[in-house]
């Protein structure tokens, strides 16, 4: 089975293990934990996670949350910052969700013993990030998703209602009509396939940062969720718009590390190999300027001066200030002989997050009943076309609750554990003719993809580079089509290559610059082109 089917595997669930929860989470981000503690204890609820709970994107979020808590700022400044990010891509309505319901929800996380740094015993310390117009960013150090995510696990890890099943693939949502019945998993401890059955599934599973050479996301962030979800026949949205990350180490040993937006947020100057601050040159708000347009100047310069980095400055900050304010960065610099108040940091964009995915509604919920989705993987419109600083792990916290309050009514109309009668599904081929495995190295495919990915569907495109990447891309479909998908690696390589080919064509669909999706062919803005791209499983 291949592309085009609506399962990737042979099956028949009558002959499969299986298990019933009243609710079923992929993902163990701070979006999925925290959508795991703030459902009712009452009902069993599974997380399944690709590796181990404590791996994630969210564990890597170094820079904060974002939330209106100063005097002199207010939900509705945050929210025209979000929009003017987004570049007239966001949807209103659920931007004004998220920058309202922020300050409950942090103080929500503060209750489960998350510690952000503070400035006094009633007061959490403010910082600024790229396109903010206030010092908004709550932080702990420089490693806040790892200080949130260690906390709530540990509270998850107390609810005897809360099942973290661990190195659990998910391959495919049942479904019965229109409507969500469970999940196909694999089982990576017992090797074995297994059916989770539920009439409440979360996807919380991440982007597709994988997809791309150089990204500072972990290595399961490979999109399986929007895979697993068009083929379903959800609405797939803004794929086209992938964001990334001005600043990112670039050293030999090390091109996926993170330098924080918060260290410009404190005043850090990029310049080029002349020494010579450069972002002036690109926008009048320089080195806090919306993400896209930093990593387009940098891309810029490194092209126009030949060369493969641009360079950090914070030198002008005292010693002890960078240890305490940037721990991690300090450290992990000076394991790379790279004393920041001494040295420039040698730095480059890399791929970072992924402003579209899942199309969901305010409430998380899809075009699939009982099917929802929160945090990377959902697209509900509040990114646009490029992220705001900070919005992520926010929309996370604030989606997530959302979605646990649909939990009871969900399971009010379907009778819950007591009335699910476990569906009989097979895969819609059950007669098709059993091709040859194709024989072939499936790592250098994925890595082809990605190779091919960020040096044609990167920061900046043309119709020429992305026709070209839709050719090679074609090449995967068509051995793809032909392979048994007898292992987890053939699965992910489905996905791998479903994902890049809806990209890429989203990428062509699009004939203007807007946001993250620039292109040299069509420089300019289409006021009339402000219509996202929908992708739904003909």
């Amino acid at each position: 089975m291949g592309l085009n089917s609506r399962y990737l595997l042979d099956f028949n669930t009558d002959n499969m293990y299986g298990e019933y929860y009243d609710v079923i989470i992929i993902g163990s981000g701070i979006a999925g934990v925290y959508t795991a503690l703030e459902i009712d204890s009452k009902y069993s609820v599974a997380i399944l996670t690709k590796d181990t709970i404590d791996i994630s994107n969210s564990v890597l979020a170094q820079g904060g949350i974002a939330v209106s808590l100063g005097k002199e700022d207010s939900p509705e400044s945050h929210l025209k910052d979000t929009l003017y990010a987004g570049a007239g891509l966001c949807n209103e309505e659920s931007v004004r969700v998220l920058v309202n319901n922020a300050a409950d929800n942090i103080k929500r996380v503060c209750s489960y013993g998350v510690q952000f740094d503070r400035v006094s015993d009633k007061e959490l310390a403010l910082t600024r990030e790229a396109a903010h117009s206030k010092n908004r960013i709550i932080h702990a150090g420089d490693s806040t998703g790892k200080e949130v995510l260690d906390k709530l696990i540990v509270e998850v890890n107390k609810k005897i209602n809360v099942y973290i099943k661990e190195r659990t693939w998910v391959v495919d949502l049942l479904t019965e009509g229109n409507t969500a019945k469970g999940l196909i998993v694999y089982d990576e401890d017992s090797r074995e396939y297994k059916v989770y059955y539920s009439n409440v599934i979360i996807c919380a599973s991440g982007g597709y940062g994988h997809l791309y050479r150089d990204t500072t996301n972990p290595a399961v962030s490979t999109g399986d969720g929007a895979a697993m979800a068009y083929r379903a026949g959800a609405c797939l949205m803004d794929l086209e718009f992938v964001q990334f990350h001005p600043t990112v180490l670039y050293h030999p040993e090390n091109k996926n590390f993170l330098i924080s937006e918060a260290v410009r947020g404190e005043g850090a100057r990029l310049l080029n190999d002349k020494g010579e601050r450069f972002m002036e040159n690109y926008h009048e708000l320089k080195e806090l300027a919306p993400r896209d347009v930093v990593s387009r100047a940098i891309f810029k310069e490194m092209q126009k001066n030949n060369i493969r980095n641009v360079y950090l400055d914070i030198t002008f900050k005292d010693r002890d200030w960078l240890e305490k304010r940037f721990p991690m960065i300090f450290r992990t610099c000076m394991s790379y002989g790279i004393d920041m108040s001494k040295d420039y940091i040698p730095v480059a964009p890399s791929q970072h997050y992924c402003m579209g995915g899942i199309k969901t509604d305010i409430y998380g919920r899809t075009t699939i009943k009982g099917f929802y989705v929160c945090g990377e993987s959902a697209c509900n419109g509040i990114h646009g076309a490029n992220r705001l600083a900070s919005n992520s792990l926010l929309e996370g916290l604030v989606f997530g609750k959302r979605i646990s309050q649909e939990v009871d009514e969900v399971i009010n109309e379907t009778g819950g554990k007591e009335k699910f009668v476990r569906p009989s599904i097979k895969s819609e081929e059950p007669d098709r003719i059993v091709r040859p495995n194709i024989k072939f190295n499936r790592a250098q495919a994925k890595e082809d993809i990605r190779t091919i990915m960020t040096e044609n569907v990167g920061i900046i495109r043309d119709r020429k580079g992305l026709s070209e990447a839709r050719a090679k891309i074609a090449k995967y479909e068509k051995i793809v089509e032909n392979m048994l998908n007898d292992s987890i690696e053939d699965v992910e390589l489905q996905n791998t290559v479903l994902l890049a080919k809806l990209i890429t064509e989203s990428a062509i669909e699009r004939e203007e610059s807007r946001g993250a999706h620039y292109r040299t062919d069509f420089p300019e803005t289409d006021d009339e082109e402000w219509k996202r791209n929908i992708i739904k499983r003909k």
